[in-house]
């Protein structure tokens, strides 16, 4: 039976009775007529639309993040905390009504036009909420912390000087938590008859599901195919969320290996990459906002199997392996052999990702002491923007020679790939001119990239060939500046 869409809204029980694949933005503008939250791109791309989300992470803790409702259906609201623009002005401030950014904004002339500022005021509301509830908490922000949390929305009149300026005035002062209700567990099955969006809890849930209803839409954070939704109207009837799937949902280490589960988020993901690979968390920042960080999973990223998505060269640099399931059986397959062709993968029907293994130790570069992993993004903007060339690189060294290397990249063919020539070029020798040289003749021998409106083939072939160099200089211990094109 079909049950409305309950979650909290600004602190109140809510009932929804729409379709469960109605964007979320367009229930609060057009339905609940709260009309702070804006419609900049439908992309998920400028931030105008910025509400904040609370909804369980792997680890039974949760907290606000500030999400994308252009992008976010409202069957994914199930069971959630929502706190819009609105909710935020009714909080008290002293005397004054509004959160603390909102009156810091105000008063430090930080916006201009004001169609962006409910976003902004979201996303630095849900940063504050955050650090307010650390127990480390000390009430000042690095800046670091808040160019990350804005890094998500545009602000085309005002300049991000005097935002930033009111984020740091309102990080000084006592703020109240952020507005919530409790609704309980999610539903199974939420939304209208026409449109329906089905909440499985286990695995073999989930696989029954998809057994039973073939042609429905399998959905795990929504960042990449919710644009159907939001841009071309697409409507679907039925969906299945892998949100709630238990067996999804965890995160393990040990001495070997990293396993994220395939409903993990990157923002869940991203402390314990930052921990091991550092470069690889940088990565991740670029590539997605906090509004997409909170929503897309690594193993969404994966599955869409673009030839551009950031995650899959840095993954196969590091030797990740899958864990496919179905309900007949289960399988590893290493991630080098995942994909097959332009958007198209291994999985066969009936079959999702588990899993992702990323290993730690115990593979031919982790048993050497010296090991470096390095990650480059070309883009013509630094945050949020798509690839047009991504290098991964994975060495292992004895004394000053390289012992073990793995290499990738996206944006050169039709699927990401590993370079086995340009890694081979390089192993048992150092990484020196000559070496560099032949690593570099390697990378333009493998690939025939193509032009597009983020470059030419000929600069997608120069510029992979160049993060050679690039390495080289980065392991010398050299500052490598970090550029858009």
């Amino acid at each position: 039976m079909t049950e409305p869409i309950r979650f909290s809204l600004n602190g109140c029980a809510v009932e929804a009775r729409c379709r469960a694949d109605m964007t979320v933005l367009e229930w609060l503008r057009l339905e609940a007529l709260l009309r702070g939250t804006k419609e900049g791109c439908a992309e998920g791309d400028c931030g105008a639309c910025s509400v904040l989300l609370k909804r369980p992470d792997p680890r039974g803790r949760s907290a606000f993040q500030a999400a994308n409702s252009c992008i976010m259906l409202m069957g994914q609201l199930d069971g959630a905390s929502l706190v819009t623009v609105e909710g935020l002005a009714a909080m008290r401030t002293g005397a004054q009504s509004g959160h603390p950014v909102q009156l810091a904004m105000e008063e430090n002339g930080s916006s201009q036009c004001g169609f962006c500022t409910p976003g902004i005021v979201s996303a630095l509301a849900g940063l504050l909420d955050r650090q307010s509830g650390s127990e480390d908490a000390d009430h000042t922000l690095a800046e670091d912390d808040i160019h990350d949390a804005l890094a998500g929305n545009l602000c085309r009149c005002t300049g991000y000087r005097p935002i930033v300026e009111a984020a740091c005035a309102a990080a000084s002062q006592q703020i109240a938590p952020l507005p919530d209700h409790p609704v309980g567990s999610p539903n199974a099955v939420t939304g209208e008859d026409s449109s329906q969006m089905l909440h499985p809890a286990t695995l073999d849930e989930l696989l029954a599901l998809l057994r039973q209803h073939t042609d429905a839409t399998l959905l795990a954070g929504g960042t990449d195919i919710s644009l159907d939704v939001a841009h071309a109207r697409a409507r679907w009837e039925r969906v299945i969320s892998t949100r709630n799937v238990t067996e999804l949902r965890n995160i393990s280490e040990n001495a070997d290996v990293l396993t994220l589960g395939a409903a993990v988020t990157w923002q869940e993901a991203l402390p314990f990459v930052a921990e091991h690979w550092p470069s690889f968390a940088t990565l991740i920042r670029r590539f997605g906002s906090t509004q997409i960080r909170s929503m897309g999973t690594v193993a969404g990223n994966l599955a869409t199997s673009s030839p551009i998505g950031d995650g899959a060269p840095a993954l196969l640099a590091l030797g990740a392996s899958l864990r496919l399931a179905s309900s007949q059986d289960e399988r590893t397959l290493p991630l080098d052999d995942f994909f097959l062709d332009y958007r198209k993968n291994a999985l066969r029907p009936g079959e999702i990702i588990k899993a992702i293994h990323i290993p730690l130790t115990g593979s031919e570069l982790d048993e050497r002491r010296h090991a470096a992993f390095r990650v480059y993004k070309l883009s013509k903007r630094y945050d949020q923007d798509i690839s047009t060339v991504c290098g991964a690189f994975s060495l292992a060294f004895e004394g000053d020679r390289v012992a073990g290397a793995r290499i990738a990249f996206g944006g050169m063919a039709a699927t990401p790939m590993r370079c086995t020539a340009a890694a081979d070029a390089l192993l048992g020798k150092p990484l020196d001119g000559a070496t560099i040289s032949a690593a570099k003749a390697a990378i333009a021998g493998t690939f025939k990239p193509m032009s597009d409106m983020r470059g030419s083939a000929a600069y997608r072939a120069m510029a992979a060939a160049n993060l050679v160099d690039r390495l080289a200089h980065d392991l010398s211990g050299e500052t490598v500046e970090v550029m858009a094109l």
